[in-house]
């Protein structure tokens, strides 16, 4: 065989492994990329789909029968005061968690499904009697989901169309050595701190990233922990988003320190995400103006930040 041939049997050779490498790399982001597009989903499929444990649907604690009741424990947060729309969503969640264990335990007997709930005292907080013994009523298609809402208030920072200026304002004095709880300065809408309460976060307690990554979460964002602690990779409508959070530690500097910054932009760079997304307790530096000026895909969601972007999700 000559030299030539030799040469075009390698590039065919060549041709042949590298085509092999695109189509297991296609496959392994399919993979990566179902789990989000399910989670996007949520319960809007109209299959009636329920995943115990999924980020729209209230952690389970316990479940178990008693004669002819299926009683369900949520490990919930509640507010001090009764709250009837609450306790109907945690109420449905509950027929639903009967519905998925009704392949491993019989509910033939059962004719009602109590509900309970609360941190650190768990408390009833409904009950509902079944069409008939062990007839569950027709499922519910969206759990404690907004993935459904025509516009993505999440996509709002990163639209060049949208008017910035409620959402990133920018604070003009220098905050204090010491940031009191971050909950004291934010308003949160009763219908957000419900489904946050619904979905096991605790709105009163909640800090920055936690807050960011549930609202996420509730929209119909498949969120993956990423490479390092504190970092995510969130999926919606085909487009990625990379998350580095830096919470807020009491007694530690209150800005946003050029480091972390520093460190979240060469993350972002490196992670072949479509945007890029800072979250934290803490109020930010006057450079990251400029850095968002110069890429538009990258945002900083800080302290003095959060009371618009959470407005975003209510009038979403």
């Amino acid at each position: 065989m000559d030299g030539f041939s030799v040469f075009v049997v390698i590039v065919a050779i060549a041709f042949v492994a590298w085509l092999l490498i695109r189509g297991r790399r296609k496959s392994a982001k399919m993979m990566e990329e179902t789990p989000a597009t399910a989670a996007a989903s949520g319960l809007s499929t109209g299959k009636g789909l329920y995943e115990p444990g999924a980020s729209h649907h209230a952690p389970v604690e316990s479940f178990h029968v008693d004669g002819e009741d299926a009683i369900v424990a949520f490990d919930v947060p509640l507010p001090d005061e009764n709250d009837e729309v609450l306790n109907g969503i945690l109420m449905d969640e509950a027929i639903e968690v009967v519905r998925e264990k009704r392949h491993s335990l019989p509910i033939d007997g059962v004719t009602q499904v109590i509900a309970f709930a609360g941190r650190p005292q768990a408390r009833e907080v409904g009950r509902r009697a079944l069409p008939s013994p062990g007839v569950l009523p027709a499922p519910i298609l969206d759990g404690v989901s907004f993935a459904h809402v025509a516009h993505d208030p999440f996509a709002a920072p990163f639209d060049d169309e949208t008017d910035h200026s409620v959402v990133f304002e920018t604070r003009l004095d220098v905050p204090a050595d010491e940031l009191g709880p971050l909950m004291e300065e934010l308003q949160i809408p009763k219908g957000l701190a419900r489904g946050l309460r619904a979905v096991g976060v605790d709105p009163d307690e909640v800090d920055a990233p936690e807050l960011i990554l549930a609202l996420l979460r509730m929209f119909g964002y498949g969120v993956t922990e990423h490479s390092t602690e504190g970092t995510y990779m969130v999926m919606k409508d085909g487009l990625s988003t990379y998350i580095l959070t830096e919470p807020h530690v009491r007694g530690h500097h209150p800005e946003l320190q050029e480091r972390v910054i520093q460190r979240f932009v060469a993350e972002f760079g490196s992670s072949g995400a479509d945007r890029g997304l800072l979250i934290t307790g803490k109020y930010s530096p006057f450079m990251i103006h400029e850095l968002e000026a110069r890429q538009p895909n990258m945002k900083f969601i800080t302290r003095e930040r959060l009371q618009g972007f959470i407005e975003t999700m209510a009038l979403g």
